[in-house]
């Protein structure tokens, strides 16, 4: 039987969801591999920038082309959006549990509002009040500050700063996916990403054999190794640009408010991977924190929404007539494990801009 429209849209954000919390825990194989973040964040930059350019000169290399105005906002994305983002989310998922870092990476939209408020000195709702009281509390809550034994602190700092990243990758990114589509921007990004980890991190010093040797997949499949170039390509592939087209397909058949909620579970998903395959092991009052986190951030993303005359959901963008030249219009992909599901943007006139982020 034919699957309806919405029912293929929640079906491949699902899916994308899926490889993204399972893309956290391969990421843990590799780091305890040996591999260092940085040179993690620079294959996958690298990686991801080679496959989604080579499919763009496949498609439509039009697409490609860019203007002197607008290389300072791609630098920028390159820098903040793939390469601190990527490598910020690996320190942490090295140093506390998969599902704690991304729960710190997801309160993106919280410094977005700080920002809007503090920085713009526009006005906020208050609900965005109550929505940053309900993170800060949620993450006092995962981290237990209460305790003496509580989270290693450069995973927490790791975690954050990756969530300002983010939050610098929207407020960017809003602007600059006025001007292109979402696949050429995701590609300028991770290839500037990859320029800045190839200056950083040269590639004549890097080791092949750190990728050639077998590791142990950990825990519950501790018997079993795999070549670590393997799961590498797992994480260019299989945790971001698979997931990142399923999130533009989906974004065809239902809107990009409703495939961001669904990418709202990938803290938990993530969560419950490393806890069935790590052993991961999350405290009931890290599971309630964690819980508190999401609606905080849930209410953030609606308190900062936009108001129209009407109000209304945009339609689902197979409504709308779609050429090879674009992508889903209004659709920002996050960063992070694009770390990152994806981030909306809306273009609305005489309103502004929202970043909202799922995972990623």
């Amino acid at each position: 039987m034919e699957l309806t429209t919405a029912t293929r849209g929640y079906t491949y954000v699902t899916l994308a969801a899926a490889l993204f919390a399972v893309n956290g825990s391969v990421s843990k194989v590799v780091l305890e591999s040996g591999l260092e973040p940085a040179w993690l964040a620079a294959l996958r930059c690298t990686g991801a920038a080679a496959g989604l350019g080579l499919i763009l000169l496949a498609a439509s290399p039009r697409r490609l082309r860019t203007s002197v105005r607008e290389l300072p906002a791609l630098v920028l994305l390159g820098f903040a959006g793939a390469a601190m983002v990527q490598w910020l989310y690996f320190v942490a998922i090295d140093r506390v549990p998969i599902g704690i870092a991304l729960l710190l990476e997801f309160t993106a939209p919280v410094f977005v509002a700080l920002y809007v408020r503090f920085v713009r000195r526009q006005e906020v709702r208050p609900l965005t009040w109550l929505a940053i009281g309900l993170a800060l509390a949620g993450l006092a809550l995962v981290a237990q500050v209460w305790t003496d034994t509580g989270l290693d602190p450069i995973g927490v700092a790791a975690g954050i700063g990756a969530a300002v990243c983010v939050a610098t990758y929207f407020l960017v990114g809003s602007h600059a996916v006025a001007a292109r589509d979402t696949s050429s921007l995701t590609f300028y990004m991770f290839m500037f990403g990859a320029v800045f980890w190839a200056v950083a991190k040269p590639w004549w010093t890097f080791d092949p054999s750190t990728i050639t040797e077998n590791t142990s997949l950990l825990g519950a499949l501790d018997g079993f190794s795999v070549p670590v170039w393997f799961a590498v390509v797992w994480i260019i592939v299989l945790g971001t640009l698979g997931p990142y087209s399923l999130n533009l397909a989906a974004m065809r058949h239902v809107s990009p408010t409703a495939v961001g909620v669904v990418g709202m579970s990938e803290p938990l998903g993530a969560g419950l991977v490393a806890w069935a395959w790590l052993g991961q092991v999350m405290r009931p009052v890290q599971i309630a924190g964690g819980l508190v986190v999401l609606a905080g951030i849930v209410l953030v993303q609606r308190s900062t929404a936009p108001v129209t005359a009407t109000n209304a959901e945009p339609e689902p963008v197979a409504a709308r007539p779609v050429t090879e030249q674009s992508d889903p219009p209004g659709a920002l992909p996050q960063a992070h494990d694009i770390a990152l599901g994806v981030g909306e943007v809306r273009r609305e006139p005489h309103v502004g801009h929202r970043g909202s982020a799922s995972h990623r």
